[in-house]
């Protein structure tokens, strides 16, 4: 104990003591420290040595001589705090107990390969705000770097003009190696270029430094120098590659401008082997091969799927998941869904006249406790999240957007339909949606906004005779519809709003009442679209089914609104109360009654000797009311609604929106996409309304062969499971080359093709012997 200052046993008046226990007291003079235990000094320490504090805590815990709430309450810390110490000194001892927490003095922040890539972006000119949205941290640890010497790898790099050298993103000529895979260099060494402008050409296509395509190590290595910002796909020659008809998709999902908006939002999520491009093009294959979630990868070869990619091996589980997790942090999945409807609207914007509005309900089995919603598929108000889906006259989707709180129609359409407004421009469209959005308000302000609506009529109203209904029918969509309605005018809000009635007349008697504000639609046309609203119904079926949009894309949670108001559940819990203490006395009432009319007058001929009687039941009843009245004026005392803070034990939480919005945004392009080659099959199979997505089904799982030419793609699929099943995949593959659409990342044109089924029968090497009739053809 040399250089401390000694400490008298028995404390001076100015000491200070601080009493752990009935055992352990906590001594204090000056600056220095001493610990009794049971009138023994046991430690002495100066309060300027952090590492003997540490020790003082952690002897009095291991030893038994106090619990750690007691010694965290003594020297003014968390029990946390003595835990941790507690294990440091298990594990290293006084040493351990000098680590200090956090980050390590002089490491750095960012490793010595990204700084690099700082420095090359900072000398092309980004700024700290690009720089840290690519490598996926804040924008402060890129301001706070202090700039280590250079680099080896920057030295290795190095050309003799001082500038950095790297592989340039343009496009080179393929060519056909003698084993068939395509190689995008020449034999000697990979050029590199000089980046003299600071400036990328991000149109550019990438190019490999690989020349087999099952070996992608130098492009990996690339990418963990931080100088690639996605792998460039590189085919080779594969037979009977599983799954390679979901190449039959890639013209309509370039069409949909999903790379290329995506691109302009995100920029890159590099570097990285697993780019943007090859991350969304991943995703959209798996939920056209039906691989409903990232965990359902483990049951794939990822070599298998990675020939169909173009790469050695396809991503897994937590590379994908990863990926999601880089996307959703930057916030843009709004903004993606928007740009990828508006390119919808301009391709189809023929089908925009009509928009279905509905929404979906996804039931949530965690146990985090968020808003409530009824379930009608399953009949029970149960925890969920409501989206609402915008789908077009053919029932394709067009957009989604996830309410707050499970907010209801009637708040949610003038939200919805300001994000339409921006789509359409000032064209007027009629919007098309369910009882859920009833309100003649809301209907007045819509119209007076320039839309049109189409509803159900909800609440009750006159039955019309059946005598004043007519037979209507007509051919609309290609094919004929009939009804038999009624046509009217109808008013709300005191005259103010006049909507148009048309009554459909069922089968078996029950009238069904539409409003619309057309009033230049035939009667038979205004059914026809409201009835069509069950495509929309049938898609969310169809998506739950096929695409699983109904799964948890991610379990985390994110901060809700505070102040929102919920319903009381105080009120509610007395309203059940209510309801029983009602029931109770409306018993007791029904007996005092039937007692009061079986009285004899004899023998109690006045009311005083009936109740003397009958005393037990009037307490009872009397009881009954007066408990009744007290739970009525709780009931008044207690608000309706209160802060969502006020309900929720805990903190205030809601599910996170952003990745689960991105999985919506990729599967809704899938769908779009395999509704696209549905409406190009259409022609060609006479059964498509019946068949049609199961025959995309079954070319998306076929297998086929691949084979790089010069400036093509050449992939052959195996036929389909019958002969007319494989005329119409040859047909669409014929419509699907006319597009001369290049595979995502290279210069390499789609040749598609389906080979032809084999011949089943007898082959004849020369003419066919003439059949021979009569009593000759059983002669031998």
């Amino acid at each position: 104990m040399s250089g401390q200052a000694v400490l008298d046993l028995d404390p001076p008046r100015s000491s200070a003591s601080v009493v752990i226990n009935s055992r352990c007291v906590l001594r204090s003079e000056g600056n220095e420290r001493l610990v009794v235990v049971a009138g023994l000094p046991v430690h002495h320490y100066s309060a300027d040595d952090p590492v003997a504090e540490a020790y003082a805590m952690t002897f009095l815990a291991d030893s038994g001589f106090a619990r750690q709430e007691e010694v965290a309450r003594a020297f003014g810390c968390s029990p946390r705090t003595v835990r941790r110490h507690q294990r440091r000194y298990a594990k290293a001892g006084m040493a351990g107990l000098a680590t200090r927490s956090g980050w390590q003095p002089g490491r750095r922040r960012i490793d010595g390969k990204r700084l690099q890539l700082i420095r090359r972006l900072k000398a092309e000119g980004r700024s700290n705000r690009e720089i840290a949205q690519r490598l996926g941290v804040t924008e402060n640890a890129i301001r706070e770097q202090v700039g280590p010497s250079p680099l080896p790898i920057q030295q290795e790099l190095a050309l003799a003009g001082g500038e950095v050298a790297r592989v340039e993103a343009e496009p080179v000529p393929a060519r056909a190696s003698d084993d068939g895979a395509l190689v995008t260099v020449e034999d000697s060494p990979p050029r590199t270029s000089v980046v003299a402008d600071g400036h990328e050409n991000h149109d550019a296509l990438p190019r490999s430094l690989d020349r087999d395509p099952a070996d992608r190590t130098l492009d990996r290595l690339w990418a963990a120098l931080g100088l690639l910002d996605d792998a460039a796909p590189l085919f080779g020659e594969a037979r009977a590659a599983p799954g390679a008809g979901v190449l039959l998709a890639v013209p309509s999902l370039v069409a949909s401008g999903i790379f290329e908006i995506a691109r302009g939002l995100y920029g890159e999520i590099g570097p990285a082997f697993y780019g943007l491009r090859t991350s969304l093009l991943t995703l959209l294959f798996m939920a056209l091969w039906r691989i409903k979630r990232p965990e359902s990868l483990k049951e794939h070869d990822p070599a298998t799927l990675g020939r169909v990619l173009g790469l050695d091996r396809a991503p897994e589980v937590k590379t994908i998941r990863r990926k999601l997790a880089r996307l959703a942090s930057r916030h843009l999945a709004e903004r993606l869904g928007r740009a990828l409807a508006q390119r919808r609207v301009e391709q189809r914007g023929q089908l925009m006249g009509f928009l279905y509005l509905d929404g979906h309900v996804r039931a949530y089995h965690g146990k985090r406790e968020i808003p409530k919603a009824h379930v009608a598929r399953m009949r029970i108000s149960m925890p969920a999240t409501t989206d609402y889906w915008v789908n077009d006259q053919s029932g394709d989707p067009l957009f989604v957007v996830t309410a707050q709180a499970n907010a209801g129609l009637v708040k949610m359409l003038p939200q919805v339909l300001a994000e339409v407004r921006q789509l359409v421009g000032d064209r007027r469209v009629t919007i098309v949606f369910d009882r859920g959005g009833w309100s003649p308000k809301l209907f007045q302000e819509l119209i007076r906004d320039g839309f049109d609506i189409l509803t159900y009529r909800k609440g009750k109203s006159r039955r019309i005779a059946e005598r004043r209904f007519v037979l209507r029918r007509a051919k609309l969509d290609g094919r004929w519809v009939s009804y038999r309605l009624h046509d009217q005018t109808v008013r709300f809000l005191d005259g103010r709003l006049s909507l148009r009635q048309v009554t459909r007349l069922g089968d078996e008697g029950h009238q069904t009442q539409v409003l619309t504000s057309r009033r230049d639609l035939r009667d038979v046309e205004v059914a026809h679209r409201m009835f069509e609203r069950w495509r929309q119904e049938n898609y969310f079926k169809y998506m739950r089914e096929e695409f699983l949009i109904d799964a948890l894309s991610d379990y985390g949670v994110e901060p809700d609104d505070p102040t929102r108001t919920v319903p009381n559940p105080k009120r509610r819990a007395l309203a059940k109360e209510i309801r029983a203490a009602r029931a109770e006395l409306v018993k007791l009432e029904q007996a005092f009654g039937a007692a009061a009319a079986d009285n004899p007058e004899r023998q109690r001929p006045t009311m005083r000797g009936f109740k003397i009687a009958h005393g037990k039941i009037g307490q009872q009843l009397r009881a009954a009311r007066q408990r009744l009245a007290s739970l009525r004026a709780r009931q008044r005392n207690l608000p309706a609604r209160i802060e969502v803070r006020d309900r929720t034990i805990g903190a205030v939480v809601k599910l996170e929106t952003e990745r689960k919005h991105l999985s919506n945004i990729v599967k809704m392009v899938a769908y779009q996409a395999e509704s696209d080659l549905f409406a190009w099959l259409r022609p060609h199979y006479a059964r498509a309304d019946q068949e049609g997505r199961t025959v995309l089904h079954e070319l998306f799982a076929a297998s086929g062969d691949i084979e790089v030419t010069d400036g093509e793609l050449r992939v052959t699929l195996a036929p389909a499971s019958s002969p007319h099943r494989t005329l119409a995949a040859q047909a669409l593959c014929g419509l699907l080359n006319e597009t001369s659409t290049a595979f995502p990342g290279t210069p390499l044109r789609l040749r598609l093709a389906v080979r032809p089924p084999p011949q089943v029968g007898l082959a004849f090497p020369g003419p066919r012997p003439p059949r021979r009739s009569g009593s000759d053809a059983d002669a031998p």
